[in-house]
């Protein structure tokens, strides 16, 4: 996500890095290479353009302080009007109806029926919501099944009429379903087309007028670049929309439409989508997204992140375990979960401030812990919880079972000891004691 961009923006500022001092003619060439690198990631021309003349005016209008470098007072302008151009902070999404109803639109292939049960799902879990998804696409054999298939996974009871053919009689009589069984919320999924056509915006119209929601949202697929602009423009212009979508914003995109269609159409982006997973959502904060486009990481999301798996009386057990030199590899595994309900790990590393740089041209398989973990359930319920007693033949036997080699599960082993101790380590210095020394 925005990688190339990243790197293109970080040659520029280096146009500035031994200057004593900002000038029209270093800013001039500094932001030349800026306009370059956003119109390579696919920026609406226009916003690129006003883009670089705002930050020009800015960095020409300030005083350089000697403990500020030019190159870092450029960074912080460009920083601030990435932020802004994307919107400035985060917009919250309207649910105030009762029940709040959430109408989708997009083109075909947008992700709108998966975006649908991901919002479902984080409104339940973290809102205390009680959603009803409601079939809408009745164009699309498929799209009715997979919301279902959806809704069974996240534990979503989805409305349909397979029969029924007419989408605001569906809408209508959903609103009906949602009211006599206490749902409070209602997130209708809509029949999208290859391309923007009369017919498509007419049938949309109607069934915004018949159940009035109180919240639309444009869902765009993110690597479409400036095509997604122009559509959510068309969009906007027959519905007025609440807010963008932006999905697939962890596949090659180049991030033309995350930074140009704030602009064009003066509506929020208020989520992103990051991944196939259900729990793969995001709500958007341009100033972190800034962060991450210059290279400075998004320690916030990351911990965020974190906190939604951390379980406290997990960590306390796990505690007086490590404490005790207990830990073992029943609790190894648990905290490779943990990890990976995170989410995607290229996009973790991301998030750490000078490691996005760092992995640019590394590929993190997101089934890195696969092999770990095919040794691990390789092991005996009683190896797992005593691994001393791992001999030589057990380590054979594990490796045999979990399809690897005696040192795959070596190496493993040898890697679970050194962060034991470490964690042992840690922990003692946490209650005040001295750490013991290390031999080197």
């Amino acid at each position: 996500m925005f990688e190339n961009l990243s790197e293109r923006l970080d040659r520029s500022f280096k146009l500035l890095k031994g200057e004593g001092r900002i000038t029209e003619i270093n800013v001039a060439e500094t932001l030349k290479d800026v306009r370059k690198a956003l119109l390579d990631a696919d920026v609406n021309y226009k916003v690129a353009k006003q883009f670089t003349d705002t930050v020009k005016e800015k960095a020409l209008g300030q005083n350089v302080l000697t403990a500020v470098k030019p190159s870092q007072l450029m960074v912080k302008i460009v920083h601030d009007e990435l932020a802004q151009l994307m919107g400035g902070t985060a917009t919250d999404i309207n649910l105030k109806g009762s029940p709040a109803i959430i109408l989708m639109s997009g083109l075909q292939g947008s992700g709108k029926t998966t975006f649908s049960g991901k919002l479902a799902n984080m409104l339940k879990t973290k809102k205390g919501k009680k959603p009803l998804l409601v079939a809408g696409d009745v164009y699309r054999p498929a799209a009715i099944e997979q919301l279902h298939v959806l809704g069974e996974q996240i534990g979503v009871p989805v409305y349909s009429e397979p029969e029924n053919k007419n989408p605001v009689q569906i809408a209508k009589n959903a609103i009906t379903e949602a009211k006599q069984k206490g749902y409070d919320l209602m997130i209708v999924d809509t029949a999208g087309r290859l391309a923007v056509d009369e017919e498509m915006m007419k049938e949309i119209a109607a069934v915004k007028a018949a159940i009035n929601p109180d919240e639309i949202l444009f869902v765009v697929d993110a690597m479409t670049g400036q095509d997604a602009v122009n559509t959510a423009k068309e969009f906007n212009d027959r519905l007025d929309f609440n807010g963008v979508v932006l999905t697939k914003l962890d596949g090659d995109t180049r991030g033309g439409a995350a930074l140009s269609i704030r602009t064009v159409v003066d509506k929020p982006i208020k989520f992103v989508g990051t991944g196939e997973k259900m729990d793969a959502l995001d709500v958007f904060h341009p100033e972190r997204m800034a962060d991450r486009i210059l290279g400075m990481g998004d320690i916030v999301s990351l911990v965020e992140r974190a906190q939604e798996q951390y379980d406290e009386e997990e960590a306390k057990r796990l505690q007086k375990k490590i404490a005790k030199n207990q830990f073992d590899f029943n609790d190894f595994i648990s905290q490779i979960q943990q990890i990976k309900k995170m989410g995607n790990l290229k996009d973790l590393a991301s998030m750490i401030p000078g490691v996005g740089k760092l992995m640019k041209d590394i590929d993190i398989d997101d089934n890195a812990f696969k092999g770990i973990e095919a040794i691990i359930h390789s092991m005996t319920p009683t190896e797992r919880s005593n691994p001393a007693i791992l001999n030589g033949s057990r380590r054979k036997r594990i490796a045999e079972g979990s399809g690897t080699s005696i040192q795959d599960v070596n190496k493993l082993i040898k890697q679970f000891d050194e962060t034991r101790k470490m964690m042992k380590m840690f922990t003692t210095a946490k209650k005040g004691k001295k750490m013991p020394s290390i031999r080197r």
